[in-house]
């Protein structure tokens, strides 16, 4: 293999991904979708992700910047480009298309 591949793959393997989760206090489905995104970023992303949630009851304004018209909703904000995804995140293949996160071989 190229040595440039190579190092482009390990990258990829390394990226860090940058996870916030806006919710309104903490209602069953706002601790829900905290623990499957924990569930999720442990079985796929081992040690590669930051996981911010923000409660929009104390930090309403907050809400603007990533463009949050409902909730609980995931916001990846990098690895570029941004996602975003709304609900419970109950359905593990839809979040890993939502969040373009390709399993591990082996996972």
């Amino acid at each position: 293999m190229d040595p440039s591949k190579r190092e482009n793959t390990k990258n990829q393997d390394k990226e860090v991904y940058n996870l916030r989760l806006y919710v309104a206090g903490q209602t069953e489905k706002s601790m829900e979708a905290f623990e499957n995104l924990k569930t999720i970023a442990e079985d796929y992303l081992k040690g590669r992700y930051k996981i911010e949630v923000i409660d929009l009851l104390k930090n309403p304004q907050l809400a603007e910047g990533d463009q949050i018209l409902a909730i609980p909703t995931l916001v990846r904000n990098l690895p570029q480009p941004i996602r975003k995804i709304i609900g419970n995140l109950s359905n593990t293949e839809r979040v890993l298309i939502g969040l373009d996160i390709k399993p591990m071989k082996g996972s």
